[in-house]
């Protein structure tokens, strides 16, 4: 592509709109404009870098005996009503009606279509497994789309989809996927890493995210030094105490005053104890119905630990109203003894101590020496504390390491949820109808974009790893106009397009920095520059983008020299350059 004839508006100043620098670069770099709130084009570069990606993707999957199919966008909401998704999926499932007044949604996800594509074909057995995917837009109304292509509405992803006979057929799927999946962010240049996480609205037993590492990530991993545990905050274990007070002689609970003090530090200081001895009664609405939750008040909640715990769709704090209400007091005084609410539950942390101070559920006062487990009608201890760096790996009792993280795949366990909902069963070798065991696992492909040059930036602009750069390598006439450096910008572009590599010849009759900075801008992994002072010695200039280091290649040998020199740019990103390969990291 000669960049005379290259769509790619660049910016000189970073747009007002954006906020984080992939957002920023995308836009500078004219590789995406936006359409609307969290819905934008690509243009040609950026187009060009999302093929590239989804053919790795695409690649890795075929190998691994996937099958691509392409699944509609708009879905009828009677799958949905199968499976209960139309009422619980929540405001990010985008509804509408066609002139006939029936219901549709844009589809965020397709577990319900693809199932219902399997029930009616497959009958026995012996046509299992079977593993599909597609590579298609999705849709997801985002209350907030911030963060350009990170968060947005509208997106590309690969999402597939396994049906295996039994148990062992899904893990082992599973465990094929997994292996799919770092092979893919291995080809792609990535630092990434597999990390325990919730399953959410997908559902099912298991799941692991893959997280690329970029401290501009808005996701928090807790790993292990010691043993390789990793989970994102959502899912992250805090080990039980090992032992729990049973019969601690705890004196009687009694009430005291604490005018104005609604907050557990002021408490801590007013009683002279620590904050983590006050306990935090926190008090949601899970589907309509009151819960209370204790944490030490050193401790924060972990909002999907209750909900799992519950088995609640959907949890939120309750109003201040709504407090006074269940407790006769206003916020920050709620308390566990004698609380008008049926369900109750506690950290395990609570379990190794008494003499707790709770709130009183009256105005300015609280109690001490409170024993949960006599005082209180805890219906259940269970884990429901976030995870903090202090605490011991849930595995080992190793160290925590809290590290930052962008989510561009998911892998997910889902055993019979959809199946059995749908009725996507099977005859056994002895004819007995079974539910198929599904999996699910996608990969956020226009996300990947976003994430690289989260991971991959400098002042100058993107560092695409070459593997999914919009072009691999650019040619820079220094001087257009000087007849010898033209053509023999020419005659090295005709070379390396010869060689298949996807190459940029600057054409344009500009200043040499202008050229220079749009190629790093754009992020172009292998420069090669032509002028006449090289010309004069027989050679050129090749920059890595990478590593800004810069070397002379002789013209009289130049496709040799520049094949070694870019399986050293390759191998400085971790990669081999061989497609079908497993990348060396």
């Amino acid at each position: 592509m000669r960049m005379s004839h290259c769509y790619a508006p660049t910016l000189k100043e970073d747009p007002a709109e954006a906020d984080v620098i992939s957002h920023r670069l995308l836009l500078r770099a004219g590789l995406i404009r936006k359409l609307t709130s969290g819905i934008y084009s690509f243009l040609p570069l950026g187009f060009k870098a999302l093929n590239k990606t989804a053919q790795i993707v695409r690649q890795e999957m075929d190998r691994a005996g996937c099958q691509e199919v392409l699944l509609p966008f708009v879905q009828p909401a009677d799958l949905w009503q199968e499976t209960g998704r139309w009422e619980l999926y929540g405001r990010e499932l985008l509804r509408l009606k066609d002139r006939h007044e029936r219901d549709y949604c844009l589809g965020p996800t397709h577990e319900e279509v693809i199932t219902d594509l399997v029930r009616h074909e497959i009958r026995s057995y012996r046509q299992l497994p079977v593993n599909l995917y597609q590579i298609q837009t999705k849709f997801r109304d985002e209350i907030r789309p911030r963060f350009g292509l990170m968060r947005c509405r509208e997106f590309i992803m690969k999402d597939g989809y396994s049906f295996d006979r039994d148990e062992d057929g899904g893990e082992a799927s599973y465990q094929q996927m997994y292996e799919a999946y770092c092979r893919i962010f291995e080809r792609l240049g990535l630092r990434f890493k597999a990390v325990e996480a919730d399953t959410g609205p997908i559902g099912g037993s298991h799941s692991h995210e893959f997280m690329v590492l970029a401290e501009t990530g808005e996701d928090t991993i807790a790993s292990c030094v010691a043993c390789g545990y990793a989970a994102n905050l959502e899912k992250a274990e805090v080990p039980a105490p090992e032992h729990a007070i049973a019969d601690s002689g705890c004196p009687e609970h009694r009430l005291v005053e604490t005018p104005g003090m609604h907050t557990v530090r002021k408490v801590a200081d007013h009683l002279g104890v620590e904050p983590r001895k006050v306990v935090k009664t926190l008090l949601y609405e899970a589907d309509g119905d009151p819960v209370a939750a204790l944490v030490p008040g050193d401790r924060e909640l972990n909002e999907v630990k209750l909900a799992n715990l519950l088995g609640a769709a959907e949890i939120q704090l309750a109003s201040a109203q709504r407090i006074l209400e269940l407790t006769g007091a206003p916020v920050g005084y709620s308390g566990p003894v004698g609380l008008g609410v049926d369900t109750v539950v506690a950290d395990n942390a609570l379990l190794a101590d008494t003499q707790w101070v709770t709130g009183a559920n009256a105005p300015d006062a609280h109690l001490v020496n409170v024993d949960l487990q006599r005082d209180a009608r805890v219906a259940r201890f269970a884990d429901l504390a976030q995870v903090q760096e202090t605490d011991p790996c849930p595995r080992c009792s190793g160290t925590l390491n809290f590290r930052r993280g962008i989510e561009v795949g998911h892998v997910f366990k889902l055993g019979t949820k959809y199946s059995r909902a749908m009725g996507a069963s099977f005859l056994d070798a002895e004819g007995a109808s079974r539910d198929m065991i599904m999996g699910c696992y996608g990969i956020g492909v226009s996300r990947i974009l976003a994430a690289a040059i989260e991971q991959n930036h400098d002042e100058a602009g993107i560092v695409f790893p070459p593997s999914m750069a919009p072009f691999e390598a650019a040619v820079l006439a220094v001087n257009a106009r000087d007849e010898k450096v033209s053509g023999q910008a020419e005659s090295l572009y005709d070379i390396l397009k010869d060689a298949g590599l996807d190459v940029l010849l600057d054409d344009r009759e500009e200043r040499p920095g202008f050229k220079f900075k749009d190629a790093d801008l754009m992020g172009v992994p292998l420069q090669v520059i032509v002028g006449s002072q090289g010309l004069a010695r027989g050679e050129v200039e090749v920059k890595d983008r990478r590593t800004g280091n810069r070397e002379s290649i002789a013209l009289d040998n130049f496709e040799s020299e520049f094949r070694s020199w870019r399986a050293q740019v390759w191998q400085g990103w971790g990669l081999r350059g061989e497609p079908s390969g497993r990348e060396a990291r």
